[in-house]
C-alpha cells in the first residue's frame, strides 16, 4: 500500500493484563496501536508518571504502541458541578501532563453522568447464532418502573408503554430480573462494578436538580479548565458521544446530536478540543446524518470508533455486523477519507486518524473465554479486517493517496 501513513491508524481496545485477549493475540489482527486506561486507578486520583509508564512498557514490549488513553474517567462531582470538583479537575490536568511526558497524546473520554453506557441485553441471538449487545427501552422501562422504582418515572410514560413495561417484566423470571438489573447498573468499562438499587438512586438523588442546561454548563467549566493544559502539552482530548444518545432514567444527556458536538467544539476552540467519532453511539438515532456530521465535523476528529446498529421501530436497536445494520459504514469511511484527504492538502498533522472496530459479535469460536460486555476477540476481529478492506477499496476506487 503506498502513502499508508494517510491511512487510518487500526487500534484495538484492551482492558489490560486481565483482559481475555492477550497483547500477544492483538498484534496479529493487523492492529499497530492498543487503546487502554489505568482502570485499576480509582476515578479522579492522579495517573502517576510510573504507572503510565508500567504499562506502556507492557505494550512496547510486543511491537504495539499506546495510541489513545480511553479513559481518564471523570469524576462524579465534575459532572455535577459541586465545589469539589476544582480539586478532581487538578488532578486530570496532572494526568494529562503525566501522560504528556510518557508521549500518549490523545485522550477519549465521555460525560454520561453516572453509567457509562446502557444495555439491557448482553447476549442477544442475531441471524447468525452469534450474540449482539442490545438496548430495549421497554425492558429499560420495565426495570425502572417495576424493580429501580425511580420516582417520577411513570409520568414520562404513556399508558400504552407502562402497560408494555409490566406485561414485559411479570414475563421474566427472578434470575432474569436480576439479570437485567445486573445489565442496566453496570458500573465502568473495564471493571466488575455492578450498582445495587440503593447506590443507583443515591446517585439519581444528587443528580435531582441537574437538568440538560446544568450539565452542559458544567461540561463547559471542565473543557475551560482541561483544554488549556491539554494544549499547552500537546494532547488532544476527544470526547465520546452518549451511549445511547438520548437521556435514560431521569439523567440528562448532553453529547448526543451533532448540535451537542457543535456547542462542545465551539465552547473552547482549540486544536485540542476534538471529538470522538462513535458510529455506533450516533447511530442509536435515526436523526443523526452520519456521514453529514463527519463532513461538517471532520475537522474536530480525532479517534474513529467504528460499529454498526440495527435500529426498530420501537425505539430498540443491537449491534450489527460492522459493515450492516442502520449506518451506511461506505459513505461514513467515503466522509473520513474525503477529511484525510483535506488535512493532506492543507498540510496538516493528524492525518492518519486512529480506528478501532468497537464491539463485536461473540461467535463460537470465543464461547468459552470471558471478555467485557462487547469485546470479544473474534467479533473484532471481523470487523476489523471488514473495515480495512472498505477503507482500501474506497481509496482504490476514488484513487486517493495512490500516487
Amino acid at each position: 500500500m503506498k502513502n499508508s501513513e494517510h491511512f487510518l491508524y487500526p487500534t484495538w481496545r484492551w482492558f489490560g493484563p486481565q483482559d481475555a485477549v492477550s497483547l500477544a493475540e492483538i498484534k496479529q489482527t493487523g492492529a499497530k496501536g492498543i487503546v487502554t486506561a489505568l482502570h485499576h486507578i480509582p476515578c479522579g486520583e492522579v495517573w502517576s508518571v510510573t504507572e503510565i509508564q508500567q504499562r506502556q512498557q507492557l505494550i512496547e514490549d510486543v511491537g504495539l504502541d499506546w495510541t489513545v488513553v480511553e479513559s481518564v474517567n471523570i469524576h462524579e462531582t465534575i459532572k455535577r458541578g459541586e465545589p469539589e470538583r476544582n480539586q478532581y479537575i487538578e488532578n486530570y490536568q496532572q494526568t494529562l501532563r503525566n501522560l504528556a511526558q510518557r508521549g500518549i497524546k490523545l485522550v477519549c473520554y465521555n460525560f454520561m453522568p453516572v453509567l457509562d453506557w446502557t444495555r439491557t441485553h448482553l447476549a442477544f441471538p442475531v441471524e447468525d447464532d452469534s450474540f449482539a449487545l442490545r438496548y430495549d427501552p421497554i425492558a429499560l422501562a420495565g426495570f425502572e418502573l417495576f424493580i429501580l422504582k425511580r420516582e417520577g418515572a411513570e409520568k414520562e410514560y404513556s399508558a400504552e408503554q407502562k402497560e408494555a413495561a409490566q406485561a414485559y417484566i411479570l414475563s421474566l423470571t427472578e434470575q432474569e430480573k436480576e439479570t437485567l438489573q445486573k445489565t442496566i447498573l453496570a458500573g465502568l468499562p473495564g471493571t466488575d462494578e455492578v450498582f445495587s438499587l440503593d447506590e443507583f438512586n443515591e446517585h439519581l438523588e444528587r443528580y435531582g436538580n441537574i437538568d440538560t442546561t446544568q450539565l452542559r454548563e458544567n461540561l463547559a467549566y471542565f473543557l475551560q479548565q482541561i483544554i488549556p493544559v491539554a494544549e499547552e502539552v500537546g494532547i488532544k482530548m476527544a470526547i465520546h458521544p452518549d451511549d445511547p444518545p438520548f437521556p435514560i432514567l431521569g439523567l440528562p444527556r448532553v453529547v448526543s446530536t451533532e448540535a451537542d458536538l457543535r456547542f462542545i467544539v465551539d465552547s473552547v476552540p482549540s486544536p485540542s478540543n476534538g471529538i470522538t467519532f462513535c458510529t455506533g453511539s450516533l447511530g442509536g438515532r435515526a436523526d443523526n446524518n452520519l456521514p453529514g456530521m463527519v463532513q461538517r465535523l471532520g475537522e474536530h476528529i480525532h479517534f474513529l470508533h467504528l460499529r454498526n446498529v440495527q435500529r426498530s421501530a420501537d425505539g430498540s436497536f443491537h449491534e450489527a455486523n460492522h459493515l450492516e445494520g442502520s449506518t451506511d459504514m461506505v459513505s461514513v469511511m467515503q466522509a473520513v477519507i474525503a477529511e484525510q484527504k483535506r488535512r493532506v492538502e492543507i498540510g496538516r498533522s493528524g492525518v492518519a486518524i486512529p480506528m478501532r472496530p468497537d464491539h463485536g459479535h461473540q461467535f463460537l469460536f470465543d464461547a468459552n473465554r470471558h471478555f467485557y460486555p462487547g469485546y470479544s476477540g473474534v467479533g473484532r476481529l471481523r470487523g476489523l479486517a471488514e473495515l480495512r478492506g472498505l477503507e482500501l477499496g474506497i481509496r482504490r476506487m476514488l484513487q486517493i493517496f495512490e500516487k
